[in-house]
This record gives structure tokens, C-alpha cells and sequence, in this order.
């Protein structure tokens, strides 16, 4: 029985550690509820999806950009070109009908 319990919950935690994104509450109240990203690629989807730019809080340099072309969005972020990059990601927006791209910078 324990190792069944167990197991349940080595699946459920991997299930979560795989999830692209996270809906959280904040103080009970949700108004718009907040969306907890974990890479860069996982930003770029939201993004796309809302067709709205803004960054993600996650403590480092983060740069987005958007273009016709995957590379165009990547080379219109700011401090492209500038700072070494850590992590990078690429989505397509059918609502702006535009690559976007976010890169974060050390």
C-alpha cells in the first residue's frame, strides 16, 4: 500500500515538473490569474497566445522581440548581440501573425 502511495506521488510530481505553465491565485482574490513560466520558451508561448508583450520577473536580462521571421525576432530583442545568452525561445502569434521571441541574458 505505502509503495502505491508512493508511486501516485512520484507521478503527480512529475506531471507538474513537466507542465509548461502554472496557474496560480494571488491572495485569494483572482482578478487575471498569473501564469508562472519557467523558460524562456514557455514565455514566447504565452506571449503568442495573448498577443501582448511583458516580462516575466525572472531575475535576469530578458530581452523580446518580434519579427516576420523566426531570426528577426531573435535579433529584435533588446541587448541582442550585447550579453551572453542563457536561455532563448521562439513562438508564433497567430493573433499578431508575427514570430515572437524571448531571450534571457546573464
Amino acid at each position: 500500500m505505502r509503495s502505491a502511495i508512493a508511486a501516485l506521488i512520484v507521478l503527480f510530481v512529475a506531471s507538474v515538473a513537466s507542465a509548461d505553465t502554472v496557474v496560480v491565485r494571488q491572495g485569494g482574490i483572482v482578478r487575471r490569474p498569473t501564469v508562472v513560466v519557467t523558460s524562456a520558451q514557455d514565455h514566447a508561448v504565452v506571449l503568442a497566445g495573448r498577443g501582448a508583450f511583458y516580462h516575466s520577473s525572472c531575475g535576469q536580462y530578458e530581452g523580446i522581440g518580434e519579427g516576420s521571421t523566426p531570426e528577426q525576432a531573435r535579433r529584435n530583442c533588446c541587448f541582442f548581440g550585447k550579453r551572453v545568452i542563457v536561455d532563448e525561445g521562439v513562438a508564433w502569434s497567430p493573433l499578431r501573425r508575427r514570430w515572437i521571441a524571448v531571450i534571457r541574458y546573464q
